[in-house]
């Protein structure tokens, strides 16, 4: 019973060096705050910077972007409003848009668009419903043939 199998012995170890104590190391720039020693003993931040003194780029670029943007901030806001001016064709335009095509009446947002390019009410919305202007056996035909190309096989050469 006094042997401890691998598993145990492995298990005890780790709970060790879980349960002693190390005294984190400092950033070597001695900014204070803990180092990793993957980043040569600096913290993330002054890694960074390092690196990017290294390689000539700016390392705190945003301190310049945040600067001016916040005099943009601090300068009042002038604002100028002035009244649409819209053709009478494109006024009249704009308001037969919101009506069915077959009976006149008001549609609103609840319209229905038909691939003849028209406005319809729930009541119009149907091809056989209006005088629709679209072909759709046409159309059905070509995305069939479009999506489905005609295969053919080579000619087979008989040995006789």
């Amino acid at each position: 019973m006094a042997q401890r199998t691998e598993k145990e012995e492995t298990e005890f170890k780790v709970l060790e060096t879980l349960t002693t104590t190390t005294t984190p190391t400092l950033c070597s720039n001695n900014c204070g705050v803990t180092a990793n020693p993957s980043t040569n003993n600096m913290c993330q931040k002054c890694f960074n910077a390092s690196v990017a003194a290294a390689a000539g780029v700016d390392p705190n670029p945003i301190s310049k972007k945040s600067s001016r943007s916040v005099n943009l901030r601090s300068t009042p806001a002038r604002v100028v409003i002035r009244p649409r001016e819209i053709d009478p064709v494109k006024r009249d335009q704009q308001q037969t848009i919101n009506r069915c095509s077959g009976c006149r009446k008001k549609v609103g947002l609840t319209g229905f668009r038909c691939r003849c390019g028209d406005l319809f009410c729930s009541e119009h919305r149907y091809s056989d419903r209006h005088d629709c202007s679209y072909d759709y056996k046409t159309a059905g035909r070509e995305a069939i043939a479009r999506e489905n190309p005609v295969v053919k096989a080579a000619k087979m050469v008989k040995l006789s």
